[in-house]
């Protein structure tokens, strides 16, 4: 069993950052890939970044390289990503997932132009 909890969300001004965390508990953190992904209402969940167990190699989904950058401390059982050059297309709800179909409540990420 794994539960995640997502954190950090907001409003912010184009080209303004936001930093999102997702802290997990339940089964060893260290061991598993983490991923964010995100949701427009009515659309379906798309995957925005993963990173491997030891933080050593991440994937970015074409629209965020550049501007979006995951990363992990399993220390502190918590995978992050942030933002930066926001733009209102990245107005989305982010979830972070776990193996196993495990997700997050979300949180509400809204970009103003």
């Amino acid at each position: 069993q794994v539960q995640l909890v997502e954190s950090g969300g907001g409003l912010v001004q184009a080209g303004g950052s936001l930093r999102l965390s997702c802290a997990a508990s339940g089964r060893t953190f260290s061991s598993y890939v983490m991923g964010w992904f995100r949701q427009a209402p009515g659309k379906e969940r798309e995957w925005v970044a993963s990173i491997n167990w030891s933080g050593t190699t991440t994937y970015y989904t074409d629209s965020v390289k550049g501007r979006f950058t995951i990363s992990r401390d399993n220390a502190k059982r918590t995978v992050y990503l942030q933002m930066n050059n926001l733009k209102p297309e990245d107005t989305r709800v982010y979830f972070c997932g776990a193996p196993g179909g495990y997700w997050g409540q979300g949180t509400q990420v809204t970009v103003s132009s």
